[in-house]
């Protein structure tokens, strides 16, 4: 398999974090485009200690948009092609059609490796994307290396 586009999703994580160093790698070794891509989850809040504020969409887009731009520094990305993109929505659903709808090759994003209580619980992100991928996933540890 030699990925010619690779996307990464991201939630700014740190297992995330170590995701991304993967895909640059990978990215530089087969001459990939990369896409980095943020969900915005839009959240029903209420913050009494706030005085009941809830924040606007434009709040997560404004964060998405300070935090994409700087999650690879330049001496990473350099000589690399580097889309950054948010949309909002559910995460799984988003990217997996994300990634049907660009060809992507390959997925990378991280795991946080959460206990088996709190996976059957809650679920993951990385394990539904897997199960559901067209393309292959490469899913990454936060203890890896």
């Amino acid at each position: 398999m030699k990925p010619s586009h690779i996307l990464v999703p991201t939630d700014f994580s740190d297992a995330s974090r170590q995701a991304t160093g993967h895909a640059l790698d990978l990215a530089r070794a087969f001459g990939a485009k990369v896409t980095l891509y943020h969900v915005i989850e839009d959240p029903v809040v209420y913050i009494p200690a706030l005085g009941g504020y809830t924040p606007q969409p434009q709040d997560f887009e404004n964060f998405s948009d300070a935090a994409l731009a700087e999650w690879i520094g330049a001496e990473d990305a350099d000589g690399l092609t580097i889309e950054r993109k948010w949309v909002h929505g559910h995460p799984v659903s988003r990217i997996l059609d994300f990634a049907t709808e660009h060809a992507c090759d390959l997925i990378v994003l991280g795991t946080r490796g959460r206990g088996a209580i709190a996976h059957a619980l809650i679920g993951s992100v990385a394990e539904r994307v897997v199960r559901k991928s067209e393309c292959p996933v490469l899913t990454v540890h936060p203890a890896a290396e």
